[in-house]
């Protein structure tokens, strides 16, 4: 049976904190060891985390930290991404302000009052002039990738403390929900 996951592109310990706390909110898990700025565990190396949770959804955290180009979180999220054992659900794709003007389309944003815009947001949640596009560190390949949903965000865990974990990371809950919602995953379970 396939795995169903959500790819989750930061990974520093606000991150994790956050992601954390939302997996065990949902009734999912969360593969800490992915966590790191920019991401040390390999494509194999996750998926083999991934088989031994006991029940999904997993979320996973991949982080380049900056790097141009396709740096290692990027190549660990598309390892993941394209396996034949992962369904993937859905990718939230986190705002920052990247040296490099690495960039993604996404289906829709959620800023940092929990709204919905179909505008990209920057990294404080604040939505942009362009719909549907959000800037990036560890956002280079995801057009590449056959995923049904990608969410835009602000920085997990931060937003001007709207996503600290100890608000209880609304902002991120409600992507992971939404892209739970929309994947029908709660339909298939029962």
């Amino acid at each position: 049976m396939r795995r169903r996951v959500i790819l989750i592109t930061d990974g520093d310990e606000y991150a994790k904190r956050a992601v954390e706390h939302v997996a065990h909110e949902v009734g999912g898990r969360c593969i800490s060891m992915s966590q790191g700025n920019p991401s040390v565990l390999t494509g194999p190396a996750i998926i083999q985390l991934i088989k031994k949770t006991p029940y999904d959804p997993v979320l996973v955290m991949f982080d380049d930290s900056g790097l141009l180009g396709e740096g290692a979180g990027e190549k660990a999220l598309k390892f993941v991404a394209t396996h034949k054992e992962i369904e993937v659900l859905g990718i939230i794709a986190v705002a920052s302000k990247t040296r490099m003007a690495e960039w993604t389309k996404v289906n829709v944003s959620i800023d940092r009052d929990g709204e919905l815009t179909p505008y990209g947001v920057d990294k404080f949640g604040i939505p942009e002039l362009e719909i549907g596009r959000l800037n990036g560190d560890t956002v280079y390949c995801l057009d590449e990738l056959d995923v049904p949903l990608i969410v835009g965000i602000g920085d997990i865990g931060k937003m001007a403390k709207r996503d600290h974990y100890e608000n209880g990371s609304p902002i991120t809950r409600k992507a992971v929900e939404l892209i739970l919602e929309r994947s029908g995953f709660h339909d298939k379970r029962s």
